[in-house]
């Protein structure tokens, strides 16, 4: 099993094509933040409930970075799986089930490569998002921080790529999972609520993407990023004021999700997470053994 995963890595970092369009959402997220979406967020912030907001554009900057690394979890695995989906087309899956090893080690070794792909890349996003925060005025997270921030890398690429295995069983054509990763990669920001706040969107649309996994993990990678930048932005402020307007703020960012009248907590967001991973991996490899036989 180890040894079918490094042959996955190497087949996936040899193929430089995978691993840009792997991080394709990750770079649209960018530009559109960079170029357009920034200064109108920013500005947004710039006032709430009369006072001035001090240091609205780290705050913006965590929010987005946070989000970038939920989308992160999603298109990495979802190129990490791309490998599946070619050893499909070139009928090599046919040699593997000619040989000792077994149908259980050989899923284990795609789900293994594209784990571990996914966590350096969403690792390496971390760190050029923090890169990014400090470099636009901003502050590194504290050590607990981060701390927080790698485990919720891993536990947000295994639910990701539990979801994206579901979805790259079906697949037996290059051609169609390329334009199904191109689609995932660019809708995959609009339901984790990172091309606009959630409080910005109709609230038939806020409903779907509080209810989708990864949506979840993006709230709690707000919640561990923006801690400081809100400190930061209403000290000082009134008491009286900050109360009513800091919920409201976290409301529309996607840091606090309320479905209904609830009001889904930290725990509840990682039970999520949990359940999806397993729910979407045993799908997954129920399709593909039905496809097997």
């Amino acid at each position: 099993m180890i040894l079918f995963a490094k042959r996955n890595l190497k087949l996936f970092f040899r193929d430089k094509s995978s691993v840009f369009f792997s991080l394709l959402a990750v770079l649209i997220v960018i530009g559109l933040y960079a170029f357009f979406l920034g200064n109108q967020l920013v500005n947004s912030f710039d006032n709430v409930s009369g006072i001035k907001i001090e240091g609205t554009k780290f705050l913006m900057d965590s929010w987005l970075i946070a989000g970038i690394l939920a989308v992160t979890s999603i298109s990495t695995t979802l190129g990490a799986f791309g490998v599946i989906v070619d050893d499909k087309a070139k009928k090599i899956e046919k040699d593997f089930r000619c040989s000792p090893v077994s149908r259980s080690s050989i899923a284990g070794g795609y789900i293994i490569s594209a784990f571990v792909i996914g966590v350096i890349m969403s690792v390496i996003a971390f760190a050029v998002g923090e890169l990014y925060i400090v470099a636009s005025g901003g502050e590194i997270l504290p050590f607990v921080s981060i701390l927080k921030v790698l485990g919720m890398i891993l536990l947000t690429v295994l639910a990701g790529s539990s979801m994206m295995f579901f979805v790259v069983s079906f697949f037996s054509s290059t051609n169609a999972f390329a334009t199904a990763s191109t689609v995932i990669g660019t809708l995959i920001g609009f339901i984790t609520g990172i091309y606009l706040p959630v409080g910005s969107m109709p609230e038939s649309v806020a409903t779907v993407v509080k209810i989708f996994p990864i949506s979840h993990a993006a709230s709690i990678f707000r919640k561990i990023f923006m801690e400081v930048p809100f400190e930061r932005s209403f000290d000082g402020v009134p008491a009286m004021v900050s109360d009513v307007a800091i919920p409201s703020i976290r409301e529309e960012l996607g840091v606090d999700f309320t479905i209904g009248s609830w009001e889904v907590s930290t725990l509840a967001s990682i039970l999520i997470l949990i359940a999806t991973s397993i729910l979407f991996y045993v799908l997954g490899i129920a399709v593909i053994s039905r496809k097997k036989r």
